[in-house]
């Protein structure tokens, strides 16, 4: 199965990556690391998630207040990451991002 990013999830991955390297050493990787092994639960089960608007679904991440929110095509087997956001900053902010 494969998955893209819409290109400001993929920016606020690297923010993220960045943001907790600058925490401490590893920290960032061990977010990448986290963040790949949700990716992975969402290709193993696209349809297990909470859904947070329409076919629009949230997975939490391990470790780290995030989420990622993405969007499932069965007839191509594609899924679309929208974001990958802070659970307690501008939690709606993804919206504009699917109405475009």
């Amino acid at each position: 199965m494969n998955y893209g990013f819409h290109p400001e999830a993929e920016i606020e991955l690297t923010k993220a990556i960045d943001y907790f390297e600058d925490q401490q050493r590893e920290l960032g990787f061990e977010f990448s690391v986290e963040i790949y092994k949700t990716i992975q639960r969402i290709k193993e089960n696209p349809r297990s998630w909470t859904k947070v608007s329409g076919s629009i679904r949230r997975v939490l991440v391990q470790r780290f207040p995030f989420g990622i929110l993405d969007h499932f095509d069965p007839d191509s087997s594609y899924i679309f990451i929208i974001a990958v956001m802070h659970l307690r900053r501008k939690p709606g902010s993804w919206k504009e991002r699917i109405d475009r």
